[in-house]
């Protein structure tokens, strides 16, 4: 794992919700809905923790466009940090 990697690895790894959401995406692409649901988080929460991980490239939206239901996955980082998480 280089430098950055591990730096997000690090901020990822400090908040339960940010581990949560992780672990969720790595099933597979999700809305916000689906991953509070999943990882027992609620929805207002799920949104900020998903504006953390793209603003540091660990997921990304694929359906930017969109108001409602709008579509996460993990970033080849967010995917490389999932394997060391516990």
């Amino acid at each position: 794992m280089d430098d950055e990697t591990l730096k997000k690895y690090a901020y990822v790894n400090i908040s339960s919700y940010r581990v949560k959401a992780v672990k969720s995406l790595q099933e597979g692409d999700k809305t916000p809905t689906q991953l509070a649901n999943d990882s027992n988080i609620r929805v207002n929460h799920i949104s900020k923790v998903l504006k953390e991980l793209k603003d540091h490239e660990v997921a990304v939206c694929i359906n930017e466009e969109k108001r409602k239901n709008r579509i996460y996955r993990l970033t080849n980082v967010g995917h490389e940090i999932v394997d060391y998480l516990d």
